[in-house]
């Protein structure tokens, strides 16, 4: 069994991207700007927003966080959202999720321009996914794929069950293991048998909020396990979706929780940023 080790992977894209903006700032005269945009008090979204922002000024973007009340209107966001996508220093516009509920979150996605959509969550930048084109891709599953390029898992040919059909990560993770001809198989919260689709499963890519999901009798001997689930126990303890002790033993490649692939979405946001800069040009 190997672990995975995501926050390593990311440090090292981390230093790649502060390496191109020296570069870009020097012949170019260009500094990446990512603007953030945060609604109400959520002590997750607020503690993200904030590795975000540190990430940014690592590198050295240039990074801005709208910060709303939870009472703000529809219009408003709207009307920031388009004051960005007509800043010419700002590359990459990220809406914090989850929106307070009487905001329609799909509504408020396709404001932004998809040449600074760096969370990849613009219909344009979906359809271009799917039909295995250039675009900007979500960064969780982006990540996902960069510790498979990195760790030298091959995808062609394997089978791969996708636990879990989110917009932001189940259905563009689909997409992107499809691209590199893996099969897939995609689960949720409808699916019968779930232990049927995961022990025959070469590769099990699970990221949906539930501790302990998946069990030592759901894997089989020698596949590769990805957890993108991040959960708070009671006791404080962050803890994935699988069950790491009892599933690690049984993998030839697993992700810890943390230290897996939450650093690497940051990484992946970094990276589209600057992709986004470099097309400023």
């Amino acid at each position: 069994m190997q672990l995975i080790d995501g926050k390593a992977l990311a440090e090292k894209i981390h230093k790649q991207v502060a390496v191109d903006v020296e570069a870009l700032k020097r012949e170019k005269n260009i500094v990446p700007g990512l603007a953030v945009i945060l609604v109400g008090d959520d002590p997750a979204s607020h503690a993200y927003v904030k590795m975000k922002a540190k990430a940014c000024e690592k590198v050295g973007f240039y990074s801005i966080t709208h910060h709303m009340p939870e009472t703000i209107s529809q219009d408003e966001i709207i009307q920031i959202i388009r004051m960005m996508n007509d800043n010419p220093h700002i590359d990459g516009i990220l809406v914090q999720l989850p929106l307070p509920k009487h905001i329609d979150t799909d509504k408020i996605l396709e404001v932004i321009d998809p040449k600074k959509d760096v969370d990849g969550f613009h219909a344009y930048n979906v359809g271009r996914l799917v039909t295995k084109l250039d675009a900007f891709v979500p960064c969780t599953p982006l990540g996902v794929m960069k510790m498979f390029e990195a760790y030298e898992i091959d995808l062609k040919g394997k089978d791969v069950c996708v636990v879990g059909a989110s917009n932001i990560v189940g259905k563009p993770m689909a997409a992107l293991l499809l691209n590199a001809d893996a099969t897939v198989t995609v689960t949720h919260i409808h699916t019968k048998d779930l232990k049927a689709h995961t022990s025959r499963a070469d590769i099990v890519i699970v990221g949906v909020g539930v501790p302990g999901l998946i069990k030592e009798d759901m894997i089989k001997e020698g596949a590769v396990v990805i957890d993108i689930g991040i959960n708070r126990l009671e006791n404080g303890e962050l803890v994935g979706d699988v069950d790491f002790k009892a599933v690690a033993p049984k993998c030839s490649f697993i992700t810890p929780v943390p230290g897996g692939v939450g650093p690497m979405t940051i990484a992946m946001l970094l990276s589209n940023t600057l992709k986004s800069a470099k097309q400023r040009l």
